[in-house]
């Protein structure tokens, strides 16, 4: 569907994009994952025809773009900003105002708006004041007013950042049936990798206005590159020197020695899943690989999971759930041991 070839972006002696290579394919979500500041606003508003590159070619249906032609792109793609455009009027009024603006019939427009509203759940204030509209409120009705032009391409930037719980269910369910739907494109900017989990199709992973992974979301979440894994979770990822014996690696990291269940030797990066570590007050009795004596340096509670800090010489961070922290009384400050499997070792990546 549309194609970008070594785009890149500059603002006077700041390059936001660099050497920017994607292909859009008809149908599919796409989520643009990255940190805030890694180019992804950037990246949306050149698709959109908002943003003319500095550099590069953009091709539509294998077409190179014309950015001083955009006229009839405005048909086919359009763009919701992160922070909500609110117009005056209504809610109805806001949502219908581009199909106007296009001179749609107006029994067709009243089909459009009133199947929008229901889906974005906002029927109930269709002759509300939009600007007296909540935060997420408004969000909702910045993606409808999108919505009901049906163009080829919908782009999204953080649509579900800062929104009330309400609001981020309703958005959520959204894109998830998007994705079900062969004749429109997603994509969207995120910096959540649980929104990219759960709603992509592939995922471009943005680094300093660089694309340093592109992959199906399956691939990706379950065979992470080290950029990958270091953005998903900043836990657990260690590089260290690995020699081989008996036929699995030996990875020391800062004086720790761990076992992993792959056969590589030189510098090594791996990851160990939090919820695939044990931890306990006394050394166990398995025939897992790994048992690791350290202190906790910190408990933090996220969503009524347990997430603990645990010095080893290097830092893991250990899920538990409440019950098991409940039982087993950990505090910081406290001695403790790790163990885990070599096959819980991750490679990724040797040299």
């Amino acid at each position: 569907m549309m194609e970008l070839w070594g785009v890149y972006k500059r603002y006077g002696e700041t390059e936001a994009l660099r050497d920017i290579s994607l292909k859009i394919r008809k149908g599919e979500v796409i989520t643009v994952l990255g940190p805030n500041g890694s180019g992804k606003s950037t990246l949306l508003r050149i698709i959109a025809a908002l943003e003319q590159p500095t550099g590069g070619k953009v091709l539509f249906k294998g077409k190179k773009f014309d950015f001083d032609e955009i006229g009839g792109w405005r048909k086919r793609a359009t763009l919701v900003f992160q922070r909500p455009v609110v117009l005056r009027g209504s809610v109805f009024d806001n949502i219908a105002y581009g199909l106007r603006q296009r001179g749609l019939p107006r029994d067709e427009v009243e089909v459009r708006v009133s199947e929008a509203l229901y889906t974005l759940g906002l029927h109930v204030l269709a002759k509300r004041k939009a600007k007296s509209l909540s935060g997420g409120e408004k969000q909702r009705l910045s993606i409808a007013r999108a919505l009901v032009l049906e163009t080829d391409l919908l782009l999204l930037d953080e649509p579900t950042v800062n929104l009330d719980p309400e609001s981020l269910e309703i958005v959520k369910n959204l894109i998830h049936g998007l994705r079900k739907r062969p004749d429109i494109t997603v994509v969207f900017a995120t910096h959540d990798i649980e929104i990219a989990r759960n709603l992509s199709d592939r995922v471009v992973l943005l680094s300093g206005g660089q694309i340093v992974e592109v992959g199906s979301t399956r691939d990706l979440m379950l065979n992470p590159s080290t950029d990958m894994a270091r953005f998903v979770r900043t836990e657990n990822v260690f590089t260290g020197h690995s020699k081989r014996v008996n036929g699995v690696s030996h990875i020391m990291v800062n004086g720790v020695e761990i076992v992993g269940a792959f056969s590589t030797e030189g510098r090594t990066t791996i990851d160990v899943m939090p919820e695939d570590i044990l931890i306990s007050k006394r050394i166990m009795v398995s025939s897992a690989r790994n048992n690791l004596q350290g202190k906790i340096i910190m408990v933090e509670e996220i969503d009524d999971i347990f997430r603990i800090r645990v010095d080893v010489g290097v830092v893991f961070t250990v899920q538990i759930t409440r019950r098991s922290l409940k039982e087993m009384g950990l505090n910081a400050g406290q001695e403790v041991y790790l163990t885990f499997k070599a096959s819980s070792v991750r490679l990724l990546k040797a040299e």
